[in-house]
């Protein structure tokens, strides 16, 4: 029985006298222990479904089983337990509380789940060990790199002993070589036996994950395993993106620099004139 289980999908949102349609008969399955890549541009119903399949969002039409229960029908409450025991989210923006420990901010979803105080902070220190962090338990985010804020926002997620990690956009506010660590970390986790669903619109990010899914006006574009025979070596991939964007700066800041240049001379001639 496959961890993921979503059967003609659908979702519309009503704006006004406009019906927009996010997601448009979407199945799709899968496994535990997989480690899958969601993809697509703005608006193609990539978010759409990470909703979906992260019990935050109900389909239009359709069904969807996750671990066997049945989600579609859930009222909010239900919906919230089963986020609860067998989802841990990751966020692009690290979603911790500013003012609170690493410590406390990985107890959180333990505190919502009703275990007793001792047992929530030995798991919750364990879980940061487990991503480098424990001896950085104390600190606030403030006092932490982005690459760790992500690191503990990972420690939490991972704390309830969740069957499924759901990534949305992980390495977005990341720079290349923290990227890397995070992606590094998701991996291990992958092979540990944790299901891995990543949401991102870099290629560089996506070539981690041994399936790719592309997805286009709420329609599944692409959907194709990616072995490591025929995949880009994900570091290296990384890098190579890195490198074309400091380049592409680079470009703009030269045309820049001879549109000022170009002005400086004309206004240099005006003067004379």
């Amino acid at each position: 029985m496959p961890l993921i289980d979503a059967q003609a999908l659908t979702k519309t949102y009503v704006m006004g006298d406009m019906t927009v349609h996010a997601l448009r008969g979407v199945s799709i399955t899968i496994n535990e222990g997989d480690f899958v890549a969601i993809m697509g541009a703005s608006g193609s119903g990539k978010s759409t479904l990470m909703n979906i399949l992260g019990c935050l969002d109900l389909p239009t039409a359709g069904q969807y089983h996750l671990a066997g229960e049945a989600v579609q029908g859930m009222a909010p409450d239900q919906l919230a337990s089963i986020r609860n025991r067998r989802i841990g989210f990751v966020f692009q923006q690290f979603n911790l509380l500013p003012r609170t420990s690493a410590l406390e901010n990985v107890e959180l979803p333990m505190v919502y789940a009703g275990i007793k105080a001792p047992e929530r902070r030995e798991r919750a220190l364990a879980a940061l060990q487990k991503v480098g962090l424990g001896d950085r338990a104390m600190h606030t985010p403030s006092e932490l790199s982005g690459g760790q804020q992500q690191r503990v926002a990972i420690a939490r997620a991972l704390v309830n002993n969740p069957q499924l990690i759901l990534a949305d956009e992980p390495t977005g506010a990341l720079d290349t070589q923290t990227s890397e660590d995070i992606m590094n970390l998701l991996t291990d986790l992958n092979r540990q036996g944790m299901t891995v669903v990543i949401v991102t619109h870099e290629a560089d990010i996506a070539a981690w994950a041994r399936r790719k899914i592309v997805f286009r006006d709420g329609h599944i574009l692409e959907d194709v395993s990616q072995h490591l025979s025929v995949r880009a070596e994900p570091v290296e991939a990384l890098r190579q993106a890195q490198g074309e964007r400091e380049r592409a700066q680079g470009e703009r800041e030269r045309a820049q620099g001879e549109r000022e240049r170009a002005q400086g001379e004309r206004e240099g001639m005006g003067a004379k004139e």
